[in-house]
């Protein structure tokens, strides 16, 4: 009995010493992920002198003391409108490549088929393979869009007075393309008060709170989703595709008063105001970038017989970009709490320039509704008789303020001169970035290399396959070097058409046209920044180089053939 209680007592103690052994693990010498977090703020139709740090006079401290402590580029291409600069910038491609060579209607031409094409990966789902988190919050708009049968039915489902649950395609929605997390708007035109096409992940968002306001909402929820992916030891990826500031005018009545007074100065006083500033900063070389004329001076502001309406109209466009900034600066407070701060990448830029679109000539339909969720017209003030900035007016700035938000620039969204395309960027990367703090830089740069710069800084591998279908290769060329304070390699020529405006830039020169009239200006662009002295008659030969270029490159990217 005694033995056999011996031997009972050996047995459980020799268990328990397997069970020690098994259960005890050796130290981890896991190496720990210290690639940067990654963050790209992307604002919609926000003019290139419309922040303090590019000149303007709208309070923008967050956006400022990341170029305070970044570094602005002064030489960055966009591609002229929203969905384009997204497809591109998304994807590493010219837009066409992408599919998305106009808007979001499928065209059924490979480069205009309205969504982004299986030939392209997203930044998202590469930085995803290669073990990123991924999360994006804000405005989507490179999906095609779905329409009901009717003006009626489609009228009742934008006043959400009807219910339809995608607004797109399912496998077009952004956590089909690398996106853990989603929030923010299908479409691209929205109320800020009660947004169409507003989805969580894929499950459309039926009612908004009250006292809801869109630009709130996509910084809120960008910061939110910072502090959720902290807590992983992973690096995460994040974008926030804003609405602001693209019309139609709405802003809260504490942002509007922030600028009661400030545009009543008007057009010419506000654009040489900007412009002495820009000088004054070093941003701009008078020699190089004379302020270019200001459009339609046939109307002197003191002439004006709407100028208080128009000035009030800027006061809602400082308003919304004014409130972006402060969202901009819980993103910033999000990182600082979470000490991801240090190690994290923020671009921040602008999808196209201005836009000089009077919202208020579309009138009802396709993605504008016609009365607000309970009931109230909404009027589209062509004749500027209704106060802007309120959810039941539409309105815009139109082109002479989108003239002055461009300063110096000629021209505005959709447009491939500079007031088009030259998209105020800053990088930001207290860890990384080795160029000297509040410094300009002059690299020429474009949208589509923030793939292969997110590639080279996260060790992923850009595919030549994804999901059974081949990958066109990556058409930017990578920043890091840039922001390691070395040289890096330059475009060759950089290319642009949209809605048959277009340019070629290459060696100094530009060759640049508008839809309107269809003929070739010629620029030496590295002398002549604003585009002013056009020397196509004194050049004829460079003209038709440049064009055979741009012609070659149109056809290689599906620009052609064209519906």
């Amino acid at each position: 009995m005694l033995k056999d209680r011996k031997y009972w007592i050996l047995s459980v103690l020799f268990m328990l010493i397997i069970s020690l052994i098994s259960s005890y693990k050796l130290p981890s010498h896991k190496k720990k992920d210290n690639r940067p977090n990654i963050i790209v703020i992307l604002a919609d139709d926000m003019g290139f002198s419309d922040p303090g740090c590019f000149g303007g006079e709208i309070h923008t401290p967050n956006i400022n003391w990341l170029a305070a402590n970044g570094v602005r580029f002064t030489n960055f291409y966009n591609t002229s409108r929203c969905c384009p600069t997204r497809a591109s910038l998304l994807t590493g491609l010219y837009n066409q490549q992408a599919g998305i060579g106009e808007m979001t209607t499928d065209q059924h031409e490979p480069g205009y088929r309205g969504f982004l094409t299986d030939n392209t990966v997203t930044i998202a789902e590469v930085l995803k393979a290669a073990g990123y988190q991924t999360a994006m919050s804000g405005k989507w708009h490179v999906s095609n869009t779905v329409t009901q049968p009717t003006k009626k039915e489609q009228l009742a489902w934008l006043n959400h007075q009807a219910f339809h649950p995608l607004f797109s395609p399912l496998d077009q929605y952004p956590i089909k393309r690398g996106f853990d997390k989603f929030y923010g708007t299908i479409w691209g035109v929205v109320d800020y008060f009660d947004p169409f096409s507003l989805v969580h992940d894929s499950t459309a968002v039926k009612t908004v709170p009250k006292n809801y306001y869109h630009t709130d909402a996509i910084n809120d929820t960008a910061a939110s989703f910072i502090h959720q992916m902290s807590k992983k030891d992973k690096p995460f990826f994040m974008y926030v595709a804003e609405n602001a500031s693209h019309w139609p005018l709405m802003a809260k009545p504490q942002d509007i008063a922030k600028y009661k007074n400030t545009y009543k100065k008007g057009w010419e006083a506000i654009r040489e105001a900007r412009y002495k500033r820009m000088v004054e900063m070093g941003l701009i070389d008078p020699k190089k970038a004379p302020l270019s004329p200001r459009w339609k001076d046939d109307l002197k502001w003191k002439n004006n017989p709407d100028s208080i309406w128009d000035a009030e109209t800027m006061s809602v466009h400082a308003a919304m970009i004014d409130c972006l900034d402060q969202g901009v600066g819980r993103i910033i407070k999000a990182l600082r709490e979470t000490g991801q701060l240090d190690n994290t990448i923020i671009l921040f830029l602008s999808d196209n320039g201005a836009s000089a679109e009077i919202a208020a000539n579309y009138g009802p339909g396709f993605d504008r509704p016609s009365e607000t969720r309970d009931g109230r017209k909404i009027m589209y003030d062509t004749k500027k008789q209704y106060t802007p900035g309120v959810e039941t007016t539409y309105s815009s700035i139109g082109p002479r303020w989108a003239n002055v938000s461009n300063t110096p620039y000629e021209y505005w969204k959709s447009i491939s001169y500079e007031g088009g395309i030259h998209t105020p960027m800053i990088a930001f990367w207290p860890k990384g970035l080795k160029l000297k703090k509040g410094s300009f830089d002059a690299h020429l740069g474009h949208v589509m290399d923030f793939m292969a710069t997110f590639v080279d800084l996260a060790h992923a591998k850009y595919p030549k396959e994804f999901k059974g279908h081949a990958i066109t290769p990556m058409q930017g060329i990578s920043l890091a070097p840039i922001f390691a304070g070395k040289k890096g390699a330059k475009h060759e020529a950089l290319f642009n058409e949209h809605f048959g405006s277009g340019y070629v830039r290459y060696e100094g020169w530009k060759l640049v046209k508008r839809s309107q009239d269809k003929k070739w200006h010629l620029f030496h662009i590295d002398d002549d920044e604003t585009e002013m002295n056009d020397l196509a008659a004194k050049y004829p030969e460079k003209v038709k180089d440049m064009d055979r270029m741009w012609q070659k490159w149109a056809h290689q990217v599906h620009v052609f053939p064209k519906p």
